[in-house]
Protein backbone atom coordinates (compact mmCIF):
# COMPACT_ATOMS: atom_id res chain seq x y z
CA UNK A 1 0.00 0.00 0.00
CA UNK A 2 1.59 3.30 -0.74
CA UNK A 3 2.12 6.01 1.77
CA UNK A 4 -0.31 8.51 0.38
CA UNK A 5 -3.00 6.98 -1.79
CA UNK A 6 -4.88 10.06 -3.52
CA UNK A 7 -8.66 9.48 -3.80
CA UNK A 8 -9.89 10.36 -7.66
CA UNK A 9 -13.62 10.08 -6.77
CA UNK A 10 -14.95 13.72 -8.87
CA UNK A 11 -18.14 13.67 -10.40
CA UNK A 12 -17.33 13.61 -14.32
CA UNK A 13 -19.28 16.85 -15.04
CA UNK A 14 -21.51 19.94 -13.47
CA UNK A 15 -25.49 19.81 -13.08
CA UNK A 16 -26.56 22.95 -13.85
CA UNK A 17 -31.11 21.83 -14.01
CA UNK A 18 -31.69 19.01 -15.87
CA UNK A 19 -28.33 19.37 -17.93
CA UNK A 20 -24.87 18.40 -17.30
CA UNK A 21 -22.07 20.20 -18.12
CA UNK A 22 -18.93 17.37 -18.26
CA UNK A 23 -15.87 18.80 -17.49
CA UNK A 24 -14.31 16.89 -20.47
CA UNK A 25 -16.28 19.01 -23.04
CA UNK A 26 -15.04 22.26 -20.71
CA UNK A 27 -11.66 21.08 -21.43
CA UNK A 28 -12.28 20.73 -24.84
CA UNK A 29 -13.55 24.26 -25.45
CA UNK A 30 -10.52 26.13 -23.44
CA UNK A 31 -8.12 24.28 -25.37
CA UNK A 32 -10.41 25.48 -28.66
CA UNK A 33 -10.42 29.02 -27.29
CA UNK A 34 -7.20 29.08 -26.14
CA UNK A 35 -5.93 27.89 -29.36
CA UNK A 36 -7.82 30.22 -31.56
CA UNK A 37 -6.35 33.38 -29.72
CA UNK A 38 -3.00 31.81 -30.54
CA UNK A 39 -3.66 31.46 -33.90
CA UNK A 40 -5.58 35.15 -34.25
CA UNK A 41 -2.15 36.58 -32.98
CA UNK A 42 0.14 34.53 -35.75
CA UNK A 43 -2.17 35.83 -38.20
CA UNK A 44 -2.22 39.16 -36.86
CA UNK A 45 1.77 39.40 -37.07
CA UNK A 46 1.88 38.23 -40.30
CA UNK A 47 -0.53 39.69 -41.79
CA UNK A 48 -2.97 36.82 -43.14
CA UNK A 49 -6.49 36.69 -43.80
CA UNK A 50 -8.43 36.91 -40.52
CA UNK A 51 -11.94 35.54 -42.23
CA UNK A 52 -10.00 32.62 -42.66
CA UNK A 53 -9.74 31.61 -39.32
CA UNK A 54 -12.91 30.50 -38.27
CA UNK A 55 -12.38 28.19 -41.31
CA UNK A 56 -8.50 26.46 -39.86
CA UNK A 57 -10.24 25.88 -37.05
CA UNK A 58 -13.93 24.11 -38.17
CA UNK A 59 -11.65 22.08 -40.64
CA UNK A 60 -9.58 21.09 -37.27
CA UNK A 61 -12.68 19.75 -35.40
CA UNK A 62 -14.31 18.11 -38.22
CA UNK A 63 -10.95 16.53 -39.04
CA UNK A 64 -9.90 15.74 -35.56
CA UNK A 65 -12.87 13.64 -35.11
CA UNK A 66 -12.77 12.14 -37.70
CA UNK A 67 -9.22 10.96 -37.96
CA UNK A 68 -9.51 10.05 -34.25
CA UNK A 69 -12.64 8.03 -34.98
CA UNK A 70 -11.23 5.90 -38.30
CA UNK A 71 -7.85 5.70 -35.67
CA UNK A 72 -9.51 4.11 -33.46
CA UNK A 73 -11.66 1.71 -35.84
CA UNK A 74 -8.37 0.86 -37.99
CA UNK A 75 -5.71 0.83 -35.61
CA UNK A 76 -7.31 -0.67 -32.31
CA UNK A 77 -10.43 -2.77 -33.87
CA UNK A 78 -10.83 -3.59 -36.96
CA UNK A 79 -12.00 -6.75 -36.40
CA UNK A 80 -15.11 -5.68 -34.34
CA UNK A 81 -15.58 -2.96 -37.09
CA UNK A 82 -15.32 -5.27 -40.11
CA UNK A 83 -18.44 -6.86 -38.90
CA UNK A 84 -20.63 -4.14 -37.84
CA UNK A 85 -19.94 -1.45 -39.87
CA UNK A 86 -22.90 0.68 -38.97
CA UNK A 87 -20.99 0.95 -35.68
CA UNK A 88 -18.59 2.95 -36.72
CA UNK A 89 -20.66 5.97 -36.62
CA UNK A 90 -21.73 5.73 -33.11
CA UNK A 91 -18.76 8.13 -31.49
CA UNK A 92 -20.60 8.56 -28.26
CA UNK A 93 -19.93 5.02 -28.05
CA UNK A 94 -16.46 5.72 -27.39
CA UNK A 95 -13.51 5.17 -28.93
CA UNK A 96 -10.91 7.86 -30.37
CA UNK A 97 -7.50 7.39 -30.85
CA UNK A 98 -5.04 10.42 -30.81
CA UNK A 99 -2.68 9.27 -33.62
CA UNK A 100 -5.92 8.74 -36.18
CA UNK A 101 -6.73 12.44 -35.50
CA UNK A 102 -2.97 13.60 -35.90
CA UNK A 103 -2.73 12.36 -39.29
CA UNK A 104 -5.96 13.78 -40.51
CA UNK A 105 -5.24 16.79 -38.71
CA UNK A 106 -2.17 17.14 -40.88
CA UNK A 107 -3.09 16.25 -44.06
CA UNK A 108 -6.08 18.97 -43.68
CA UNK A 109 -3.70 21.46 -42.74
CA UNK A 110 -1.38 20.35 -46.01
CA UNK A 111 -4.86 21.06 -47.89
CA UNK A 112 -5.81 24.18 -46.28
CA UNK A 113 -2.61 25.68 -46.60
CA UNK A 114 -1.90 24.97 -50.37
CA UNK A 115 -5.99 25.61 -51.70
CA UNK A 116 -6.86 28.85 -48.99
CA UNK A 117 -4.37 30.92 -47.44
CA UNK A 118 -1.48 29.70 -49.82
CA UNK A 119 1.11 29.71 -47.79
CA UNK A 120 3.47 26.40 -47.69
CA UNK A 121 1.99 23.43 -45.70
CA UNK A 122 5.02 23.21 -43.60
CA UNK A 123 4.36 27.29 -42.67
CA UNK A 124 0.54 26.57 -41.25
CA UNK A 125 2.38 23.10 -39.56
CA UNK A 126 4.94 24.86 -37.69
CA UNK A 127 2.23 27.19 -36.20
CA UNK A 128 -0.75 24.94 -35.74
CA UNK A 129 1.57 22.80 -33.86
CA UNK A 130 1.39 25.16 -31.17
CA UNK A 131 -2.73 24.52 -29.93
CA UNK A 132 -2.42 21.20 -31.21
CA UNK A 133 0.06 20.61 -28.30
CA UNK A 134 -1.71 23.01 -25.97
CA UNK A 135 -4.97 20.80 -26.43
CA UNK A 136 -3.18 17.71 -25.65
CA UNK A 137 -2.86 18.97 -22.06
CA UNK A 138 -6.37 20.13 -21.79
CA UNK A 139 -7.77 16.72 -23.28
CA UNK A 140 -5.83 14.68 -21.24
CA UNK A 141 -7.04 16.67 -17.91
CA UNK A 142 -10.61 15.80 -19.16
CA UNK A 143 -9.49 11.75 -19.52
CA UNK A 144 -8.56 12.61 -15.72
CA UNK A 145 -12.35 14.36 -14.66
CA UNK A 146 -13.40 11.21 -16.66
CA UNK A 147 -11.24 8.38 -14.79
CA UNK A 148 -10.19 7.04 -18.46
CA UNK A 149 -6.91 6.27 -19.93
CA UNK A 150 -5.66 5.23 -16.93
CA UNK A 151 -2.34 4.18 -15.21
CA UNK A 152 -1.05 0.64 -14.20
CA UNK A 153 -0.71 -0.60 -10.37
CA UNK A 154 2.02 1.40 -8.11
CA UNK A 155 2.66 1.64 -5.02
CA UNK A 156 4.10 5.34 -5.70
CA UNK A 157 3.30 7.12 -3.04
CA UNK A 158 1.10 10.33 -5.37
CA UNK A 159 -0.53 7.15 -6.90
CA UNK A 160 -4.29 7.47 -7.64
CA UNK A 161 -7.37 5.25 -6.53
CA UNK A 162 -9.77 5.42 -9.72
CA UNK A 163 -13.21 4.97 -7.98
CA UNK A 164 -14.98 5.77 -10.72
CA UNK A 165 -13.01 3.66 -13.71
CA UNK A 166 -14.66 1.43 -15.61
CA UNK A 167 -11.90 -1.69 -14.46
CA UNK A 168 -12.23 -4.99 -12.22
CA UNK A 169 -9.93 -3.39 -9.43
CA UNK A 170 -11.40 0.06 -8.96
CA UNK A 171 -9.50 0.46 -5.63
CA UNK A 172 -6.29 -0.62 -6.43
CA UNK A 173 -3.59 2.12 -6.33
CA UNK A 174 -2.36 3.23 -10.03
CA UNK A 175 -0.48 6.12 -11.76
CA UNK A 176 -1.81 8.77 -13.05
CA UNK A 177 -0.82 8.58 -16.09
CA UNK A 178 -3.47 11.14 -17.65
CA UNK A 179 -1.24 13.85 -15.54
CA UNK A 180 1.87 12.25 -16.53
CA UNK A 181 0.97 12.90 -20.29
CA UNK A 182 -0.95 16.31 -19.70
CA UNK A 183 2.12 17.76 -17.75
CA UNK A 184 4.66 16.46 -20.69
CA UNK A 185 2.53 18.46 -23.74
CA UNK A 186 3.05 21.43 -21.50
CA UNK A 187 6.33 21.31 -21.50
CA UNK A 188 6.37 20.46 -25.11
CA UNK A 189 4.17 23.76 -25.53
CA UNK A 190 6.29 26.01 -23.41
CA UNK A 191 9.17 24.71 -25.71
CA UNK A 192 7.58 25.41 -29.03
CA UNK A 193 6.17 28.56 -27.55
CA UNK A 194 9.67 29.69 -26.89
CA UNK A 195 11.13 28.86 -30.14
CA UNK A 196 8.06 30.38 -32.31
CA UNK A 197 8.19 33.74 -30.23
CA UNK A 198 11.85 33.88 -29.23
CA UNK A 199 14.36 32.31 -31.56
CA UNK A 200 14.25 32.95 -35.17
CA UNK A 201 13.09 28.76 -35.72
CA UNK A 202 9.86 29.98 -37.11
CA UNK A 203 11.58 31.09 -40.27
CA UNK A 204 13.26 27.37 -41.24
CA UNK A 205 10.23 25.55 -42.32
CA UNK A 206 9.35 22.47 -40.70
CA UNK A 207 11.85 23.25 -37.78
CA UNK A 208 8.97 23.79 -35.12
CA UNK A 209 6.35 21.13 -36.44
CA UNK A 210 9.61 19.10 -36.22
CA UNK A 211 10.26 19.58 -32.46
CA UNK A 212 6.70 19.05 -32.23
CA UNK A 213 6.52 15.63 -33.58
CA UNK A 214 9.42 14.18 -31.54
CA UNK A 215 8.56 15.79 -28.15
CA UNK A 216 4.89 15.18 -28.22
CA UNK A 217 5.19 11.54 -29.52
CA UNK A 218 7.99 10.98 -26.85
CA UNK A 219 5.67 11.70 -24.45
CA UNK A 220 3.32 9.44 -25.46
CA UNK A 221 5.40 6.78 -25.99
CA UNK A 222 7.44 7.42 -23.23
CA UNK A 223 3.92 7.32 -20.73
CA UNK A 224 2.55 4.18 -22.55
CA UNK A 225 5.31 2.20 -20.40
CA UNK A 226 2.71 2.84 -17.46
CA UNK A 227 -0.76 3.06 -18.76
CA UNK A 228 -3.07 0.64 -19.09
CA UNK A 229 -3.76 -1.05 -22.46
CA UNK A 230 -6.60 0.22 -24.60
CA UNK A 231 -7.35 -3.08 -26.36
CA UNK A 232 -7.07 -6.78 -24.97
CA UNK A 233 -4.54 -7.79 -28.43
CA UNK A 234 -1.94 -5.10 -26.61
CA UNK A 235 -1.67 -7.76 -23.98
CA UNK A 236 1.96 -9.58 -24.27
CA UNK A 237 3.33 -6.96 -26.77
CA UNK A 238 6.89 -5.09 -26.14
CA UNK A 239 5.62 -2.23 -27.58
CA UNK A 240 1.93 -1.43 -27.42
CA UNK A 241 0.10 -0.01 -30.73
CA UNK A 242 0.59 3.73 -29.46
CA UNK A 243 4.13 3.44 -29.19
CA UNK A 244 4.57 1.55 -32.29
CA UNK A 245 2.58 4.59 -34.22
CA UNK A 246 4.45 7.35 -32.33
CA UNK A 247 7.93 5.64 -33.43
CA UNK A 248 7.19 6.73 -37.35
CA UNK A 249 6.13 9.96 -36.41
CA UNK A 250 9.15 11.12 -34.29
CA UNK A 251 11.63 9.90 -36.82
CA UNK A 252 9.89 12.34 -39.27
CA UNK A 253 10.19 15.05 -36.73
CA UNK A 254 13.96 14.23 -36.19
CA UNK A 255 14.20 14.33 -40.18
CA UNK A 256 12.09 17.81 -40.58
CA UNK A 257 14.50 19.42 -37.87
CA UNK A 258 17.76 17.88 -39.22
CA UNK A 259 16.22 19.38 -43.02
CA UNK A 260 14.78 22.70 -41.79
CA UNK A 261 18.07 24.70 -42.75
CA UNK A 262 17.47 23.96 -46.35
CA UNK A 263 13.43 25.57 -46.13
CA UNK A 264 14.30 29.45 -45.10
CA UNK A 265 11.22 31.82 -45.48
CA UNK A 266 11.05 34.93 -44.49
CA UNK A 267 8.00 37.05 -43.56
CA UNK A 268 6.17 34.51 -45.97
CA UNK A 269 8.99 35.20 -48.79
CA UNK A 270 11.60 32.27 -49.77
CA UNK A 271 15.22 33.61 -49.10
CA UNK A 272 16.81 30.68 -49.68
Amino acid sequence: MTLLTIVWDVPKGIEIGSYEIRFYSLMFAIAYILGYQIMKKIFLDEHIKQEHLDSLFMYSMISMIIGARLGHVFFYDWDYYSQHPSEILKIWHGGLASHGAAIAMILTFIYFSKKIIKQPPLWLLDRMSLTVALAGVFIRLGNLMNSEIIGKATDLPWAFVFKNAYIADPMTPRHPSQIYESFGYLVTFAVLYFLFWKTDKKKFLGYIFGVFLVMLWSVRFLVEFVKENQEAFEEGMALNMGQLLSIPLILIGIYLIYSSKNRVYNYGKKVK
